[in-house]
């Protein structure tokens, strides 16, 4: 077991300092700016959706290494999903870090971020790009924040 947490800690080290998908979006159809005041996460995500999908997600963030390795695997899964499968993926997460059983099914690799709901701290870190994403769709003003 030892061995697979030293793998997941690993992939999230290397998003952490590797990002896919950073940057900004040219012409995004939504943008949102997130924030996690206890860790001092800040996010700016920018989606561009047509027909009901996501064609393309990029953001920027500055913060913790879950909160970037999560927006970093997330943007990654995201492209070419529609927006009923993003709602669903988000609340699969939601449940994987705070709900009653730790099933990752359907997860693919943000199963890598499981082992945050031992520190309930950290949670909002790993949430953090996925209800910033949520306002970029819907296209909110204002920060989200996680409080």
């Amino acid at each position: 077991m030892n061995d697979l947490r030293d793998l997941y800690q690993e992939v999230i080290l290397d998003h952490s300092r590797n990002p896919r998908n950073a940057g900004r979006l040219a012409d995004p159809s939504g943008t949102a700016k997130g924030h996690n005041p206890l860790c001092g996460d800040l996010i700016t995500l920018d989606v561009r959706v047509e027909d009901g999908t996501i064609r393309d997600v990029s953001f920027d963030a500055k913060g913790c290494a879950i909160s970037v390795a999560t927006a970093s695997i997330m943007s990654g899964m995201l492209k070419g999903k529609s927006l009923a499968e993003v709602h669903d993926l988000f609340q699969r997460f939601q449940d994987m870090l705070t709900g009653p059983t730790t099933a990752a099914e359907g997860l693919d690799k943000l199963e890598v971020l499981a082992g945050v709901r031992e520190f309930p701290m950290r949670v909002k870190c790993a949430t953090l790009p996925f209800h910033t994403l949520r306002a970029a769709l819907d296209n909110e003003s204002g920060t989200v924040q996680t409080e």
